[in-house]
């Protein structure tokens, strides 16, 4: 294979010029990431300088460097890293002929684009890229393209945002040939004050749409017509998705699976398709409808994509799922330490409540960037956590002090929860509580830190 970049690609890109000829195989720009043969970019951020690491990243293995102050070692000199990797990032895209495909939403679009990237690859296997991680922001976006090999037949990209006018920035750089929005909820609504704000801007990431491009968008959502009215914009065409009568691709049917997913029978334009999704709750179908579309918008094989969506396996902080031993036998946990937002917490909560399982635990973390609202919403869960059936519930952040304050007043809830103090307080009330035949429900924004609470409890299993 030819390499991914040559310092001449690089220098052209850039409108820069190299100190010697080298060739890299890989993108990063984290010097803790490289690897034998990789190109490091040399960043400015608000806490380092990455030319402090230019040696570090050469004793890595790094081929070459891009630059804006002279280092020992192969290099390219810019005027300015960032700059120099949003170049680089539109060179990358330019130089692909294959189908690109872009995802936002303000919940499910990680899994979207993970699930989406199993399809694609099972149909064309080592031809597809994707944004790792949930690199999808203005540094993310370009260094996932920067990273697409020139021979790739399928791109799928994640696109996040937290005010306006960033979606409108990033998918300039993508150019999708299919834009995906999966849901909008309130995450970073305090950026915005509204939903419709929120709507508008996800919305944003049509204005990159291709010629002949697909806009692929919720049809049970409240804001279908605004998301739509943008789309006609500037897609040539629209599919919907989803339960309602009305969806282009509409589940048809589902029902659990005998390995915690469902069973789906949807209907697509011109096709029918039964197949079984390894992820477990009524939004993951809603996501799995959002891959088949822009499966069948790019032109690829429904059936091969229904093999890979049995066969997915639950993403780290996403979803995950792990049998854990615990006194009294093995328990699920359930690791969605990642992300939360009001929709998200609801529909992992409905998962849960249709666990088939002895008791219910959960450890819910404070869910961030509500701002004023921040208390309704925190509150608001309380109808989820009760229809769940929780029997014992650890609520982990100040910001659910509003929720934890509503049960104390309630009787039904004496003994039966608690607002921990710290994450270390909730990681020791768990683990001394769970036994065999629960469920463990992890849940909460990144920051506040639960993933300990997961490493813990997966230290007593695997």
């Amino acid at each position: 294979m030819s390499p991914l970049w040559t310092s001449a690609e690089i220098a052209t890109a850039t409108g820069a010029s190299a100190s010697t000829d080298f060739e890299c195989n890989g993108v990063a720009f984290d010097s803790r990431e490289i690897g034998s043969g990789d190109l490091f970019f040399a960043m400015k951020g608000e806490q380092a300088d990455g030319h402090r690491f230019v040696a570090q990243a050469f004793a890595s293995g790094a081929s070459g460097a891009v630059v804006s102050a002279p280092v020992d070692g192969p290099h390219v000199l810019v005027p300015d890293t960032m700059r120099a990797l949003e170049q680089l990032g539109m060179a990358s895209r330019q130089r692909v002929d294959g189908k690109i495909i872009g995802v936002t939403g303000s919940a499910g679009k990680t899994g979207t684009k993970e699930a989406l990237f199993a399809a694609l690859d099972r149909f064309a296997p080592e031809r597809v890229h994707r944004s790792v991680k949930s690199y999808n922001n203005h540094v993310g976006v370009p260094l996932s393209l920067s990273r697409m090999p020139r021979e790739t037949e399928f791109g799928v990209f994640e696109m996040g945002m937290n005010h306006t006018g960033e979606l409108a920035a990033l998918t300039q750089f993508v150019r999708p040939h299919v834009a995906i929005v999966t849901t909008i909820a309130p995450a970073h609504i305090e950026h915005f004050g509204s939903e419709d704000r929120i709507a508008d801007a996800k919305a944003e990431i049509f204005e990159g749409l291709e010629p002949g491009g697909v806009a692929i968008i919720p049809a049970d959502s409240p804001h279908f017509a605004r998301l739509r009215r943008h789309a006609e914009k500037f897609a040539s065409r629209i599919v919907s998705f989803g339960f309602s009568e009305s969806a282009d691709v509409r589940c048809i049917d589902h029902l659990a699976s005998a390995n915690g997913g469902s069973l789906i029978t949807a209907k697509l334009p011109g096709a029918m398709l039964q197949y079984e999704l390894s992820q477990p709750g009524d939004h993951w179908v809603a996501n799995s409808l959002a891959v088949l579309a822009a499966v069948q918008a790019v032109g690829t094989d429904l059936a091969v994509a229904g093999l890979a969506l049995a066969d997915m396996r639950g993403l780290k902080g996403r979803g995950a799922r792990h049998r854990i031993a615990v006194q009294g036998g093995d328990a699920l946990l359930i690791d969605e330490s990642y992300n939360a937002n009001p929709a998200s917490m609801a529909a992992t909560l409905k998962g849960l409540g249709d666990a088939d399982v002895d008791r219910r635990v959960s450890v819910l973390g404070s869910m961030k960037e509500l701002g004023d609202q921040s208390a309704k919403f925190h509150v608001g869960l309380r109808e989820s956590i009760e229809a769940a059936k929780v029997d014992y519930l650890l609520l982990v952040g100040e910001e659910m002090a509003p929720l934890a304050e509503a049960l104390a007043g309630d009787v039904a809830w004496t003994g039966k929860f608690a607002h921990c103090a710290s994450v270390a307080d909730a990681t020791e009330r768990v683990c001394n509580e769970v036994r065999g035949g629960d469920a463990i429900l992890i849940k909460g924004s990144n920051s506040v830190g639960l993933s300990a609470v997961v490493e813990a409890l997966l230290g007593g299993g695997d």
